[in-house]
């Protein structure tokens, strides 16, 4: 099973009762039949040529598949089929192209005007369609050429400055043709060709040469008959009708009460024999003539020869046809050709089954191969893929025809690829992003997404990953750019945390301060592309004192970490800064102060001012009303006269008991609860008190409501 198919080409007849599967290549006019393979359906799993359960027809196309890899001792994967159906629809359509300039016509220029006219048959049939039925377009046929106006036989190597074509074109359901697809899918085979049962059956029962005259065929399978009828050397017309070998099997079933498959034996059995012995479903044995079963059955085939007949005049222009050839295996009953050339006011002698005697050109390698009219259909199919494959198909892309070649995995994107459509116009694109460093790192912030492509494909949505056909119609709206990025300081990670520091026994929240391109900025200045930020992790006792809005007197001592200082002294997290005490003071308080200096300052020993503003975007620094509110405090402290009192506040919904002071203002909420002010999860740090922003160093009582919290 290492070797390939090769050359080989797989025709499958997947029909209502049985699926016949035919393996061979052509050499020269004769086609070489090298394995055949058969089998019925254990259910009906289709009916009137429809698809009723595709995964039971998958597994019997595989029952196929494997029997025929057997015989061949190789591996098939693609394959040829057919397609029939119970809604067959024919639009007959005249198409002209003219070229930009006069030229000689090539085998390509005849498919892509073929292709025109299949996209103008969709066109019109949609156009009437007054179901809520998808078709697509499983057979066509051109009737005449033209060559700059006048009729002619064949366009190559003709020169021309215009070309046209009278054809038509046959469409069944979306439905039909993708359950044989998936059911063929479901065996391990991929389909490389596909066309209409009587047009595959027409490539073996009615060579070229006898096309000329008028001559019907009707392919009677189990479900459906299929009709085909030529004229001046093409095909003119197709047609079906919903009626054929299994309503004959029905009628005994209901006559004989027996089951479906044992009705199908009996009627089977009276080809060869003059009566057939079979078991009722009471179990009782039976036997039946076959004059009987002729005579139950010849209503039926009274009226399925009628309904022939009449579409045969109907796609012929009222009038009956020279002679019919019948294939297939329902058109065998005795009587059936008689009554059809009854109907149709022909001599019975033209009105034949078809068989070995069109075979003179298929020649069989398989000496137990029964060369009857069941195998005209499949072996059609294998030649029908010379005719029509020729690895490339034609789709319409933004009303641009466009050749493309069939990989048979082909999908929208394959066609905007050949079309030169944009890569990028079929994907969602982003805006302009945003580049810049960050203490040195590179970051960047991406654009927003714009919207994807819209992609139609015959009129209804698709994406680029919907599989395309031949003759598919493809539009695409190219998609859009988004917003180019926008991102202010604030937003950044590195900018939501503060600096801690120590003044005079006051714990200060100082935000960290941007730095851009060696300018200071606010939170809320939007970041450029190319810029440099530096997030400074240091503040100057100066900026310090005017954050705090805190004036000192000329020639007043400063001291960070107790060692003398000035103003531009540096002064980075958990420093301590001292001003305007004495030397002594100082030096009283250094022993407590090393052995906490460098580290977070317990949560009992903190009190004070905290501030939360943050600088201008020229860099200077707004001074808060920190100061004013420290004074209001110290009033309340002396109000009450110093002595120690609790209350009981309501904070984040839980209620907290303040003590130790005789006065409270927000900060100390922060001595009571468990929240860590340095362990930042958010852009921005919430303080309310009593439904409005709380100043750190606002006066708070007893009943207070207060929240605290981090807010992206």
């Amino acid at each position: 099973m290492e070797k390939g198919q090769g050359n080989l080409v797989f025709g499958l007849d997947i029909g209502t009762r049985s699926i016949v599967g035919i393996v061979g290549y052509r050499e020269g006019d004769v086609f070489n039949v090298v394995a055949h393979a058969s089998k019925e359906h254990e259910t009906r799993a289709m009916i009137d040529g429809q698809i009723h359960d595709i995964g039971q027809v998958g597994n019997t196309i595989g029952v196929v598949k494997r029997e025929l890899e057997h015989k061949l001792d190789l591996k098939l994967t693609d394959v040829c089929i057919a397609a029939a159906g119970r809604v067959l629809e024919t639009v007959e359509v005249h198409v002209d192209w003219e070229l930009e300039q006069e030229k000689e016509i090539t085998a390509e220029d005849v498919a892509a005007l073929t292709s025109m006219g299949i996209e103008k048959a969709y066109g019109n049939f949609t156009a009437t369609n007054k179901t809520d039925l998808h078709f697509y377009c499983v057979g066509n046929s051109v009737i005449r050429y033209y060559l700059n106006g006048y009729q002619i036989g064949n366009l190559e190597n003709h020169k021309a400055r215009t070309v046209g074509a009278d054809m038509i074109a046959t469409f069944l359901p979306d439905e039909v043709v993708d359950g044989l697809y998936k059911s063929v899918e479901l065996a391990g085979l991929r389909v490389v060709n596909m066309t209409l049962e009587p047009i595959a059956a027409i490539s073996v029962a009615i060579p070229e040469m006898y096309r000329m005259l008028n001559i019907g065929l009707v392919d009677v399978g189990a479900g459906t008959s299929d009709i085909c009828i030529t004229r001046d050397g093409c095909i003119i017309a197709y047609g079906m009708i919903p009626c054929a070998g299994d309503s004959l099997t029905e009628t005994v079933a209901r006559a004989c009460l027996v089951d479906f498959n044992t009705a199908e034996q009996i009627k089977r059995g009276i080809e060869d024999k003059d009566a057939v012995e079979y078991k009722d479903i009471m179990g009782l044995p039976q036997k039946i003539e076959k004059s009987a079963v002729l005579e139950m059955l010849d209503p039926q085939i009274e009226e399925m020869t009628g309904l022939v007949a009449d579409k045969f005049k109907e796609l012929n222009g009222g009038k009956s046809v020279s002679a019919v050839f019948v294939v297939g295996g329902g058109g065998r009953i005795e009587g059936y050709t008689k009554k059809l050339s009854e109907h149709l006011g022909i001599m019975a002698e033209r009105v034949a089954v078809r068989g070995e005697e069109v075979m003179t050109r298929i020649r069989f390698k398989e000496d137990d191969i029964k060369k009857d009219s069941l195998l005209v259909t499949p072996i059609g199919i294998c030649l029908n893929y010379y005719e029509q494959s020729n690895n490339f198909i034609y789709v319409s892309f933004n009303e641009e025809h466009i050749k493309i070649y069939d990989s048979g995995n082909l999908a929208v994107v394959d066609a905007a690829m050949h079309a030169n459509f944009p890569n990028d116009g079929l994907f969602p694109r982003r805006g302009k992003e945003i580049n810049y460093t960050i203490n040195g790192k590179k970051a960047f912030k991406r654009g927003s997404l714009g919207e994807a492509a819209k992609i139609s494909l015959n009129g209804e949505p698709a994406d680029m990953h919907s599989p395309i056909r031949a003759n598919d119609v493809i539009s695409v709206e190219e998609s859009t750019v988004g917003e180019p990025a926008h991102v202010k300081i604030g937003e950044l990670p590195e900018f939501k945390s503060m600096i801690v520091v120590k003044a005079n026994d006051s714990r200060i929240l100082l935000p960290r301060v941007a730095v851009v391109n060696g300018e200071p900025r606010s939170e809320y200045y939007e970041i450029q592309d190319g810029d440099e930020i530096v997030m400074q992790d240091y503040y100057t006792v100066r900026q310090v004192r005017e954050f705090m809005d805190v004036l000192l007197e000329e020639g007043t001592e400063i001291f960070v970490n107790n060692e003398p200082a000035d103003e531009d002294t540096k002064v980075y997290e958990n420093f301590t800064i001292k001003w305007g005490l004495k030397a002594e003071e100082i030096k009283s308080r250094t022993s407590e102060d090393n052995s906490s200096s460098g580290d977070d300052v317990p949560a009992e020993e903190e009190s004070g001012d905290s501030f939360d503003e943050l600088p201008e975007d020229d860099g200077s620094y707004v001074p808060s009303e920190g100061a004013k509110a420290a004074k209001a405090a110290e009033a309340e402290k002396k109000k009450s006269g110093g002595v120690p009192r609790s209350i009981i506040v309501s904070v984040n919904g839980s209620e907290v008991t303040l003590s130790g002071k005789s006065a409270y203002v927000f900060v100390d909420v922060f001595d009571f609860i468990d929240f860590d002010l340095q362990n930042v999860k958010g852009s921005k740090l919430v303080t309310d008190l009593n439904g409005h922003k709380a100043d750190y160093m606002e006066n708070i009582a007893a009943g207070d409501v207060i929240t605290i919290r981090w807010e992206d």
